[in-house]
C-alpha cells in the first residue's frame, strides 16, 4: 500500500457547494442569496461583526479601563530563562528569538528579575527591571541598554 492509495477518513472530504444549477439542487435561481437587497448583489461583503443593521454586540458591551494607543510593546524575558545560554555569551534579541524565548525582534525587549541567574552573561536589552539588573551584576555579568 502506498501513501496515495490510503483511503481518507469518512466525512473528511466534503463536496464543494455548487450553486446556480437549477431548482432541484435547492441552490438554483438566486443561488442561496435570497431576493433583492445588499447581500444578493455581486461583490457584496459585510464587515466583521456586522449584524444586518442591528446594533452589533461589540458596540453594546461596556468598555472598561483606559487603552493607551501610544503604549510601547515589550517582549518579556525573565532572568531564570537566561540560564540555558553558555557562560560569558552575549544575549540579544536575535539570540533569544532563535532560542524561542521571544516572538519577534521588532518589539522592544525587557528583562525581568524572576528566578536566579547562575552564569555571567552580557545581556543587551531596551529595559531592565531593578531586580534583574541586580541579579545580573551579582554573578559578574554585564548589562547593555540598547
Amino acid at each position: 500500500m502506498k501513501l496515495n492509495e490510503l483511503p481518507s477518513d469518512k466525512g473528511s472530504n466534503k463536496a464543494k457547494k455548487r450553486v446556480g444549477r437549477g431548482i432541484g439542487s435547492k441552490l438554483g435561481k438566486t443561488s442561496g442569496r435570497g431576493h433583492k437587497g445588499q447581500g444578493s448583489r455581486s461583490g457584496s461583503k459585510s464587515m466583521k461583526g456586522f449584524e444586518g443593521g442591528q446594533m452589533p454586540l461589540i458596540r453594546k458591551l461596556p468598555k472598561r479601563g483606559f487603552h493607551n494607543k501610544f503604549a510601547t510593546a515589550y517582549q518579556i524575558v525573565n532572568v531564570q530563562d537566561l540560564n540555558s545560554f553558555k557562560e560569558n555569551s552575549t544575549i540579544n534579541q536575535q539570540v533569544l528569538k532563535e532560542a524561542g524565548l521571544i516572538r519577534n525582534v521588532r518589539d522592544n525587549l525587557k528583562v525581568l528579575g524572576k528566578g536566579d541567574l547562575k552564569k555571567a552573561l552580557v545581556v543587551e536589552a531596551h529595559k531592565f527591571s531593578k531586580t534583574a539588573r541586580e541579579k545580573i551584576e551579582k554573578v559578574k555579568g554585564s548589562i547593555k541598554e540598547i
